[in-house]
This record gives structure tokens, sequence and C-alpha cells, in this order.
């Protein structure tokens, strides 16, 4: 009866991590659907003289972090949750010795380790969630930024900055968790808010394009070249959203999973996928209602969507379905409001990167500090519990945290000439000088005659 049982808990187990594995597997093709979405967006979103040099930043970015993040970001990951110290957490799970070896490069779990079955995987969402922040400041900073500006920007904020961020509020060892109860389910702060503020520090520096702002300082709206391309691209993203926020939940049989029964948050904290089902989808809806009742523009409309699931990001496990079609709809009404407030500051956000994913992802912190203070902020008993300061303070840090690399590092590229590329060549086209090719050789381009 004894050996029975075993072989049922063993049989058991196996299952479970099949499951783990697959799920965990399939986060990675979903959220590549993220950076399908953002290629579609931002070269929809520029002119067609500049398309193709958008896109190619884009995944050149993407198949730069990838081996940064390798050898680096998830190191810096498990090694940095309690300070810049490393020294141990509370779980055990974080520190300088338990990320060499379990992150560094030589490490048994870095590789093709058949008794491991999920840190590849694992590391795989994480990778997309880091080149997800490059897509952000990507769309912001579109026409004009140099190739080899913008990768070393890309690859600071990917392998670097954001996941610096994950280790203090991403992790259940994160000095924001442990000391302030901070909470960020869905990764408002430590992605999208990071991602923003660090896009708005890059382009202070950047400058707008030519042509923006007139001498009085009134701006110039500058269409893409294609809103049909543009629209598809944002839902690209949407339908992506849900790979990354299926790489937010901790499932029954994964390694560091504490209960084993029901699937947890990055804290250990309890929550269900059905639950997060019903308010993507009403944030989702909120967000495209209020934006199109703010705007009836179809661009802010989209944005509006991913807006709406942006601002009940950081409480998805917690919210009442109405209360998160209310927080999106509420973030998204605001949303192009700020985008405004910021282009009237001279600064050219041409997809308003920063109103979208750093002004909603602080909203999201925010909203849980208001609707959602006592809800226990990490497993355990008498452990802390969210609260409005709390998340106060994440924002402060999040906003800090990008903002500051963002401006230091362009400031030190606008200084050696890599950040912006010459006015001649913003003028005639980063197509034409940077890319041997043409995205529409026999449309679109005026200096083309049907003839030729």
């Amino acid at each position: 009866m004894a050996s029975t049982v075993a072989e049922l808990q063993s049989s058991i187990a196996a299952t479970n991590g099949t499951f783990s594995e697959t799920f965990y597997f399939l986060t990675i093709p979903l959220m590549v659907l993220i950076h399908v979405g953002f290629l579609a967006y931002e070269m929809g979103a520029s002119r067609s003289k500049n398309a193709l040099a958008s896109g190619i930043k884009n995944i050149l970015a993407f198949a730069m972090i990838v081996p940064f993040f390798y050898f680096i970001g998830w190191w810096i990951y498990w090694a940095f949750p309690t300070g810049l110290t490393g020294s141990e957490g509370g779980f055990a799970i974080s520190g300088f010795s338990y990320a060499t070896s379990v992150a560094a490069p030589w490490s048994e779990f870095m590789g093709p380790n058949l008794d491991d079955r999920s840190s590849g995987v694992f590391f795989g969402a994480f990778v997309l969630f880091a080149a997800t922040t490059a897509s952000i400041l990507s769309g912001g900073v579109i026409e004009r930024i140099r190739l080899t500006g913008f990768v070393v920007l890309a690859i600071a904020l990917g392998a670097f900055v954001w996941i610096l961020a994950a280790a203090w509020g991403w992790h259940a060892d994160g000095w924001l968790v442990t000391k302030f109860g901070y909470h960020d389910f869905g990764a408002a702060g430590v992605v999208h808010m990071i991602a923003g503020f660090f896009t708005l520090g890059v382009l202070l520096n950047l400058g707008p394009r030519i042509g923006k702002f007139n001498v009085d300082g009134s701006a110039n709206h500058i269409p893409g070249h294609s809103m049909p391309m543009t629209l598809i691209g944002l839902m690209l993203i949407i339908a992506g959203f849900w790979g990354f926020l299926m790489g937010c939940v901790i499932v029954p049989g994964e390694a560091w999973s504490w209960s084993g029964v029901i699937e947890g948050t990055i804290y250990g904290t309890p929550m269900t996928i059905s639950g997060m089902t019903f308010n993507t989808l009403m944030g989702f809806a909120g967000g495209i209602i209020g934006a199109w009742m703010m705007t009836r523009d179809p661009f802010w409309m989209m944005s509006g969507a991913l807006g709406g699931i942006i601002s009940c990001a950081a409480g998805l496990d917690l919210w009442y379905p109405p209360m998160a079609f209310a927080i999106g709809f509420l973030g998204a009404c605001a949303m192009p409001f700020v985008a405004s407030f910021v282009e009237r500051r001279g600064i050219d956000d041409a997809v308003g990167a920063f109103a979208v994913h750093g002004f909603l992802g602080m909203w999201g912190l925010i909203a849980v500090g208001i609707a959602a203070q006592g809800y226990p902020a990490m497993f355990g008993q008498e452990v802390i519990e969210t609260s409005f300061m709390g998340q106060i303070i994440g924002a402060l840090v999040m906003g800090g945290l990008g903002f500051i690399p963002g401006y230091a590092i362009s400031f030190i590229l606008k200084v050696t000439g890599q950040l912006r590329v010459p006015a001649e060549a913003e003028v005639l086209g980063l197509d034409k000088v940077k890319v041997p090719a043409s995205a529409y050789p026999e449309a679109l381009h005026p200096s083309v005659s049907p003839a030729e």
C-alpha cells in the first residue's frame, strides 16, 4: 500500500512538472506576439521613409538583449532582491551565493540539465519581459535615434535596469515587498513604469523630430504612414499580453511554488487564472471605452485597450471584475491628457509611450494602494500588508530607477554623438541612408514616378 501511494505521488509530481514546464514554455511564443505587435505598431506609426529602420531597431534590440540577459540579467534578479549588497533573503532564494548557484552562466541550471524542467522556460519568460521594456522605449524614439545608441539604451534597460526593479519589487525577498508591502502582480511598475520613465529620460536628451514643433512652441501632428498597421499591431500586443500575464503566475508543480495546489503570485500569495481572466478582459474593455469617449481617435482607442490592462495589472489578482473595469476606464480617460501635457512641454513622444506605460503603470500601483490596502503582501503568517504608503514608495522608486539611468545614459550618448542621426539623414529618411532596402519600392515615395 505504501509503495502504491508513493508511486501515485511520484506520478502526480511528474504530471505537475510537465504542466508547469509546458505552461511557461507557452508564455514565450505568446509574448513574442507582443513584439510582432510592436513591430507593426511602430512601423505603421512611422512615415514610409522610416518604416524599415523602425522595424530593424526593434528586432536587433530583441536579439541583443537575449545574450546580455543570459550572462548578466538573470543573475541580477536572484542576487539583489534585498538591496545592492546581495545579502541572503528571508526565503533563501536570493543573494550572491544563491544567484551564482542557479543563474551563473556555468551553473548546471543554465543548460540542458535533464533533471531541471523549469529554469530554461522561466528564464525565457523573463527574457521576453526584458525585451518588452526595450520595445516600449522603441516607440517613443522613432524616426530620429541612431541604431547604435538605441541598442545601448535597450540593453541597459532590458538587461540591467528593469531586472533590478524586478529583484526589488517582483521577488518574494525584494526589499520593497518585505519592508513596505509593495504589490505589483502584473508588473505595472517593474516593467511598464520603469520603461515609461526610462523613455522620458531619453526623450529629454533626444529632442523632437524635425518639424514637430513650431517657433511659438505649438505642436504639429506627424501621422504615421499606416494607421491600419498600427491598430493591428496594438491588437497583437494585447493578444501577446496574455502570455505576459501567464508569466506572472506561479503554477502548481513549479520548483518554487509555495502551496503546490493553487496558482500563486510571484510573492507566493494565492490567486487564480480564472480571476485574472475576468479582470484582464474587464480592464481591456474599460480602457477602450474610456479612451474612445475622450478622443474618438482610433489610435488612442486601441492604446486605451492596452492602457486599461496596464492600469489594473498591479492588482489583477485582487480586483473584483467591476473594479478592474473602473480602474481601466479611469486610466484610459486620463491617458490622452497626459500625452498632451508632455507634448506641451516640448517633448516629442511619438506614440505616447510615457502616457501609456509610465503614467498608467504608476496609476496601477497607486490604485492598489487606494483600493487593496490590508491584503497580505507575502506568503506566510504575520506578514506585512499592502498599504497606500508602500505603493507610493514603490512608485517613487520605480520612477527614479527608470528615469535616472535613461537620462544619464542618453546624455552620455548625446555628448559623444551617438544618440541622434544627422539632420540631413532625418529629413531624407532613415530607410534611404541606413537600410539597404525599400519598404515600398513601387509606391508611397513621391520621388519614384509610376514610369520608373
